[in-house]
């Protein structure tokens, strides 16, 4: 609900782009140092466990933008709520594990498709009531979905903690030149795909005249294109989905640059959906190089790798914005391409998928 006017209330609270661009930052480097320690703590002590932490951070960190004042407070309950998406980590080691006979690439992105088809409605509803009631009404509906939210995630069951079966540097450890190699290449995309993303809402309203429900409406066009995109794409090997899904977003890109009415700006929104799945498929390409055992350090530091790239493009978008707010898509899209051009030379198609633990086998 709140997701795509949190630039416009954090302007509102009285922040400039480069301030906003700063607070979006702070909120990527507190979910970065997250993200590791959740992955290993994961392996060490369950997944359910941190799954659990990560629910009930969420909901304070909700309830403080909510009731939040000030706009030193908000940023409080920003960045709090950046930290808890270290959720992300044993979210996707547990749909891993549990995932039966599919691919990790089309069990993560399946269970994408079911978390966008309910934020399908929460854009438009969260427009709708900050155009009757003003923006910050919608953390409060937020917060209340919190509460029930977290009440049923309480009701998972646990997974056994792994056992390694092997000790064997690239295939037990993370110290393996290819995953090292693949990092980089995930880095590279991920900033070129999320840079003209954060300052959007912002362009629309301030250069395009759009109004907040329209900006509503265009955030659930998101959660459409997520959900198509993770269908169509997650069915792809994860190196073509990968590849595909930046040339999506850069048509995103285009779309805003070039685009002069909603029509425009609708389709630019489906397509850029297409980043969501891009995460998921670089966390399935991550699992091909490790053991179960190490699972969730590895997918903590794909997650790290990836909100790094997020760390460092708000920051960047903001003095660009504040140069030429038109400028964030023209980079965007030179840096799209040189992406896709290393993707399709150094991501190789070959990689063997670790098959599903003997665990979890038992346990079915």
């Amino acid at each position: 609900m709140f997701y795509y006017f949190q630039p416009i209330y954090l302007e509102q609270l009285g922040a400039d782009p480069i301030v906003i661009g700063g607070i979006l930052s702070a909120a990527a480097i507190a979910m970065t140092l997250t993200h590791i320690p959740a992955g290993y703590l994961s392996d060490r002590y369950g997944r359910r466990l941190m799954l659990l932490m990560g629910w009930v951070s969420g909901l304070i960190a909700t309830w403080i933008m909510a009731l939040a004042n000030s706009l030193p407070m908000f940023i409080v309950g920003v960045i709090l709520y950046g930290a808890t998406l270290f959720v992300m980590v044993p979210l996707n080691s547990y749909i891993t594990a549990a995932r039966g006979k599919r691919t990790v690439g089309r069990a993560l992105t399946l269970i994408s498709v079911f978390y966008n088809l309910g934020a399908i409605i929460g854009p438009i509803l969260g427009g709708q009531v900050a155009e009757r009631y003003g923006l910050r009404q919608i953390y409060f509906i937020a917060a209340v979905s919190f509460v029930i939210s977290t009440v049923i995630v309480f009701q998972i069951r646990s997974q056994p903690v792994e056992k390694s079966a092997s000790k064997e540097v690239g295939r037990g450890n993370l110290i393996d030149r290819r995953l090292i190699g693949f990092y980089v290449i995930i880095f590279f995309s991920m900033f070129a795909m999320y840079l003209p993303q954060p300052l959007s809402s912002i362009f629309l309203q301030d250069q395009r005249a759009i109004s907040l429900a329209d900006i509503g409406q265009l955030g659930t066009m998101t959660s459409i294109g997520i959900v198509i995109s993770n269908l169509f794409i997650g069915q792809l090997n994860v190196r073509s989905g990968f590849l595909l899904s930046q040339v999506f977003v850069g048509m995103f890109a285009f779309t805003l640059l070039r685009g002069t009415g909603m029509g425009w700006y609708r389709i630019g929104y489906v397509l850029v959906g297409a980043y969501r799945t891009a995460r998921s498929l670089a966390t399935a390409q991550t699992s091909k190089f490790v053991q179960a055992a190490r699972m969730g350090l590895a997918y903590s530091v794909t997650e790290t790798v990836m909100s790094m790239a997020i760390i460092i493009a708000p920051l960047l978008a903001g003095f660009i914005y504040d140069h030429n707010p038109e400028w964030m898509y023209s980079i965007s899209l030179v840096l799209l391409l040189t992406s896709i051009i290393i993707g399709v030379t150094f991501i190789k198609p070959d990689v063997t998928e670790i098959p599903e633990s003997e665990q979890m086998k038992e346990i079915r």
